[in-house]
């Protein structure tokens, strides 16, 4: 397994290309722009594009999803349910965006669900706060977190279909987890979640909140 972390968009957007390097294939999370760099770092670890795995709804990580579609041979895009379906796609057009996908269409992921990119294979967890439909993706070690973890934060609750009440619950699961992971955030710099547990203030709260 090899992840390869672009910093992309206005706002310097985390997103990651994780690869099956035996398979030759990758799966892109979250292209929130700059889909030219994107497809450059793919060919350049020589994989295939296999799926577009989407963390939350919001433009900045779903910007060139479009694009990416429009070159790529067919290719699956995932993303939580709720967060295609809630009124904050008002404010950030994903819809519009996923619109113009010529193929392949949209799926569906939420709790539980496992997603396969060659042998590797990722577990979807609900984490909503940020957004109604924020997911946490588990493969192997690593923690992808979108926005609902940072290192010594989290993501704000103030978008239509956030809730500080749900950032903690999610906050709070994460913590839960046993063992260690390496923590890929949305935006900022990587940590690792035995970090998080002993000096992120906000999963400090959450595990307090929730007992």
């Amino acid at each position: 397994m090899k992840i390869q972390a672009l910093q992309v968009g206005s706002i310097g957007t985390n997103c990651y290309i994780l690869c099956d390097e035996a398979a030759k294939v990758c799966a892109v999370i979250d292209p929130g722009a700059e889909p030219e760099l994107i497809l450059s770092a793919a060919e350049k670890l020589d994989c295939t594009v296999d799926k577009i795995l989407l963390t939350h709804g919001h433009y900045d990580h779903t910007g060139a999803v479009a694009a990416l579609m429009e070159t790529l041979p067919p290719t699956a895009v995932y993303i939580h349910q709720a967060d295609f379906d809630s009124p904050q796609t008002q404010l950030f057009p994903l819809k519009s965006e996923l619109a113009r996908i010529p193929f392949g269409g949209v799926n569906f992921y939420g709790e539980g669900d496992r997603i396969t990119v060659g042998t590797l294979e990722l577990q979807v967890l609900h984490t909503p706060g940020h957004s109604e439909g924020s997911v946490t993706l588990l493969c192997g070690d690593t923690l992808f977190c979108g926005d609902t973890l940072f290192a010594g934060s989290c993501g704000r609750t103030d978008f239509p279909g956030g809730s500080m009440k749900q950032m903690m619950a999610s906050l709070a699961r994460l913590a839960a987890l046993p063992g260690d992971y390496r923590v890929l955030p949305g935006h900022m710099e990587p940590g690792t979640l035995d970090r998080e547990r002993r000096f992120n203030p906000y999963m400090q709260m959450a595990l307090r909140e929730q007992g």
